[in-house]
């Protein structure tokens, strides 16, 4: 008798047996296919991980499953084999980690196929022009259309708020036509246009990178603005003209317009784009146009790593040592680091670009593993910056602002160029204070001050999204002097209007950009030329090009530079100098000037003084020293309660139950256990115990008894607890 052992989405980290459907006539079954069985008492979906004539249970007390749901698995065998692997290794239960590698549709048990044959777009030599400016809706539908050339279902259009009588008018217009969905792309041109000269950097990274064949891992190393995404769009053109298929990965959705806009500039060939902002549907059926090979580029965020193409030719990671590539809570992967296996099993080249590498991705490329190709001048005619520090222990600020700052942000405006102002805090400021009792609002679900902002008048915990608002007197003592403690972007923006108010000051947060379209509404105002202010958090720090902005400054260079996280170093070096490589992008030279407390720190003058290369090789050798990542292994067991201090209790049971069991391998090493650095968020207590070893087998041998300890052990029932293997911080 054939039994399907399933991977179910439960916390449980083990299969589970099941007898085939009554009255199946399946084939065969295959692993990876969706079943439909009864778990408890609902209905979940499993994916078949094998089949077995075997199982430790009684057959009669086997439940059947009701129903397959699929005749050939969606995922590929490499996919499937990659996401199991993955599962493995970040320690998590396989039947979650299995879903998450599925579109949401195909987890809810919808059928793995287009929803739509109907689609709609514009017609042929459609002008926008032909509409009246008040026509507000149909040229909001037009460019909706537009946006999406390979076609849009009538469902997708109105998730995106337009209607089906405007739809009509487009189309008695002769402005939008329907069509039905095409299954096969028919491309003769790979190129809408001719690529750009490189330089003789580019051209010897991209002569480099079409040398070999099959598997490489190569990572660009390249200053901004010295031509990466050129090279990045010319590889994909070689894999391309062979017929194959590209995936683009970018850090965050904030990145993916532009990116889309140069590829859609460049290639003549359809791609979908795979991002938290879409549909469940729009996903799915962009999921199936990569699977079926119709598009030939797709270009996403961390989750569409595990998006299968037809005809794998090339994997590119842009800006890779982002930590938005490792997902932070549930199934905890490393994007950038799945994709090297995944490049591996696919036999492809994968790409990895970055101006600040990470240090692990440095790492491999010193020790042989990766391709290391250094690109150290600016395309074209631009220069790098000049880089100053600007002292401000003695000084007497203005809304954060030093006279020597403002000075030189009138100067650039004058000259008719743009100033990017950073400041990575965003809200009027970061807390609200009481002149006469030193009261601080506080968050009460999190150990951290509630945020002051203005637009909305609200106080806003950034950790737990908890908002209450603004008392008008002290809860303490009553008093009206409350003030505000320190600067964002809020204020800094209406300090800079007061300052400047002949120029517009455009802030870019999380806050100014929720509306639809707000990021691409701000790029437009940006690349007008016309000289402005942007004030922002590190949004602007990533791979935007600003070909007029001269100034660049950073508020408070020092954040970052005392961080109680290993990594912490890491970043805000990455940080400065991915903000300072906004400056001086075009003809203009670019000024790039700190404000700090520490104008004699290290790091400062390293960065200033030498670049990112000469910190990052010190750096290793610092952690080399501390046995630190690269050079060891370590994961972080997590625990929290609701009850405080019952967290860091269980870790410390648990240590020494484990020490007395002599469960710990040699060379396997603990840390603590100790408060997070964020004691309470949410309303939860937390607490960590940090395992490190210098082997990886070995340490990976130890985590997966220590999980098989924890389902056992009936205390850990009364925490939730995690494994975060390879954190990408400690928080």
């Amino acid at each position: 008798m054939i039994i399907l052992r399933l991977a179910i989405p439960s916390p449980l980290r083990k299969l589970f047996d099941y007898l085939p459907p009554a009255g199946s006539e399946q084939p065969s079954f295959e692993p990876g296919l969706r079943v439909l069985v009864p778990f408890g008492n609902r209905d979940l979906i499993g994916i078949l991980v094998e089949t077995t004539t075997e199982t430790q249970f009684e057959i009669s007390k086997l439940k059947r499953a009701k129903k397959v749901l699929d005749e050939t698995p969606p995922l590929p065998a490499h996919l499937f084999k990659l996401a199991r692997w993955a599962a493995s290794y970040y320690q998590h239960p396989e039947g979650d980690a299995l879903q998450q590698a599925l579109p949401v549709l195909l987890r809810k048990g919808q059928a793995c196929e287009y929803q739509h044959e109907l689609l709609w777009r514009t017609t042929t030599n459609a002008q926008i022009s032909t509409l009246k400016t008040n026509a507000v809706r149909q040229i909001e539908l037009f460019k909706l259309l537009k946006e999406h050339p390979s076609g849009i279902s009538l469902d997708a259009i109105k998730a995106e708020g337009g209607t089906l009588n405007t739809l009509r008018s487009l189309e008695e217009k002769k402005l939008a036509e329907s069509f039905h969905r095409p299954h096969k792309s028919h491309h003769d041109q790979v190129l809408h246009e001719a690529p750009l000269t490189l330089n003789e950097e580019q051209q010897s990274t991209l002569t480099q990178l079409n040398k070999r064949s099959g598997f490489t891992a190569s990572l660009i190393e390249g200053v901004t603005g010295s031509g990466k995404t050129e090279v990045y769009l010319q590889a994909i053109e070689k894999a391309l003209s062979e017929g194959k298929q590209a995936l683009v990965l970018v850090p965050e959705i904030g990145l993916t317009p532009q990116t889309v806009m140069r590829f859609k500039q460049r290639f003549n060939l359809p791609m979908a784009v795979l991002h938290s902002n879409l549909s469940d549907r729009q996903r799915l059926d962009a999921w199936l146009q990569a699977r079926e090979g119709v598009a030939k580029i797709v270009i996403g965020t961390r989750s569409a790593i595990f998006t299968p193409l037809k005809h794998p030719g090339i994997i590119i990671i842009d800006e890779e040592h982002d930590a938005s590539f490792k997902q932070q809570d549930g199934f905890r992967y490393s994007a950038r680091d799945l994709a090297v296996m995944r490049a591996r099993a696919e036999d492809i080249p994968i790409i990895l670009g970055s101006a600040t590498p990470s240090l692990e991705t440095l790492h491999n490329a010193k020790e042989g593993r990766y391709q290391w190709l250094k690109m150290t001048q600016r395309a074209g005619t631009s220069q790098a910056p000049t880089f100053k520090l600007l002292d401000i222990r003695q000084e007497k600020l203005s809304e954060g602002l030093s006279a020597q700052l403002i000075s030189a942000i009138g100067q650039h405006l004058n000259n008719g160029t743009q100033v990017l102002v950073f400041l990575n805090r965003r809200g009027y400021s970061p807390t609200l204070s009481c002149n006469d009792c030193g009261w601080i609002a506080d968050c009460s679900r999190c150990d951290a001050h509630m945020t002051l902002h203005r637009e909305p008048p609200h106080l806003h915990c950034h950790h737990c999204d908890k908002q209450q608002g603004i008392p008008r007197v002290c809860p303490e003592c009553n008093s009206d002097q409350l003030q505000p403690v320190g600067v964002g972007t809020e204020r800094s923006e209406q300090a800079l209007q007061k300052l400047f108010p002949d120029f517009p000051v455009i802030r870019v947060d999380r806050d100014s950009t929720q509306r639809k379209n707000a990021m691409h509404d701000i790029m437009d105002k940006v690349n007008s030329g016309d000289p402005c202010i942007l004030v922002g958090t590190q949004m602007l720090a990533k791979g935007h090009h600003f070909p007029k902005v001269t100034l660049v400054a950073i508020i408070n260079a020092d954040s970052g530079l005392f961080s109680a996280d290993f990594r912490g170093m890491e970043r805000t070096a990455q940080l400065i100098l991915q903000v300072a490589g906004r400056a001086g992008r075009a003809e203009d030279p670019g000024t790039v000037l700190m404000q700090t407390y520490h104008a004699d720190h290290p790091i400062l003058q390293t960065l200033v003084e030498h670049g990112y290369s000469a910190f990052a090789l010190e750096e290793l050798q610092n952690r080399k020293a501390a046995k630190l990542p690269p050079y060891t292994h370590y994961a972080l067991l997590r625990a929290e309660t609701t009850t405080q201090y019952r967290a860091e209790s269980f870790l410390a049971a648990l240590r020494q139950q484990l020490e007395d069991d002599l469960l710990l391998p040699e060379n396997v090493h603990w840390i603590g256990p100790f408060p997070s650095p964020m004691e309470k968020r949410a309303g939860m207590h937390r607490a960590q115990l940090m395992i490190y070893a210098e082997n990886r087998k070995i340490l990976h041998q130890l985590l997966a008894n220590l999980c098989w300890y924890l389902e056992q052990n009936k205390e850990s029932r009364k925490v939730r607890w995690s494994i975060d293997v390879d954190p990408a911080d400690t928080f």
